[in-house]
């Protein structure tokens, strides 16, 4: 289950863990585009890694990679994969913590999840969706070649105010072909 790339590990989540991922969704700008309120308590980080712990990558539902750097085994970010019930399809999501933004992490990490996916797991199709106020997150997903597939208006009511969706797909020809 560990992902290895140039300057990055993909792995499941440790207790250990849970002060970090509480610090960095706790910051308002990384919190921002994203279903959790900021700021998030260590005790609700425990909670969460305990699920990540527990659920698998290979089976339907949420799974959780914990993204660490390489040189210096420090926490970035996580990638979660929503892997739907028929094996074939999968939504992804990134978060990487502010002080790691900028430094190709989230490219790198998704990157490599997307080649597991595809790869390795023969994914058909693979999801992503962001507010469309999250320049970041499109760009991202743009760059790796998702295709936009859509813009859902006023689609989620979060944190007090209407929001727009954007709607990107990636299939595995696309990938495969790359």
């Amino acid at each position: 289950m560990l992902i290895a790339t140039e300057r990055l590990v993909l792995r499941r989540f440790r207790p250990g863990d849970a002060p970090v991922l509480a610090a960095y969704r706790s910051d308002p700008d990384v919190a921002r585009y994203q279903s959790w309120d900021a700021p998030f308590p260590l005790l609700r980080a425990e909670t969460a890694v305990a699920n990540f712990i527990a659920s698998d990558p290979d089976r339907p539902g949420w799974f959780q990679y914990a993204v660490e750097r390489t040189a210096d085994r420090v926490l970035v970010g996580d990638v979660a994969v929503h892997l739907h019930d028929n094996l074939q399809q999968a939504e992804i999501g990134f978060t990487v913590a502010k002080e790691h933004q900028r430094h190709g992490y989230a490219r790198e990490a998704v990157s490599a999840v997307l080649d597991r996916l595809f790869r390795l797991q023969g994914l058909h199709k693979v999801a992503g969706e962001c507010d469309s106020r999250n320049v970041a997150s499109a760009s991202l997903m743009e760059r790796l070649g998702f295709i936009r597939e859509g813009l859902l208006r006023q689609q989620t009511y979060i944190k007090g105010e209407w929001t727009d969706d954007l709607i990107y797909g990636l299939l595995s020809d696309e990938w495969l072909l790359r």
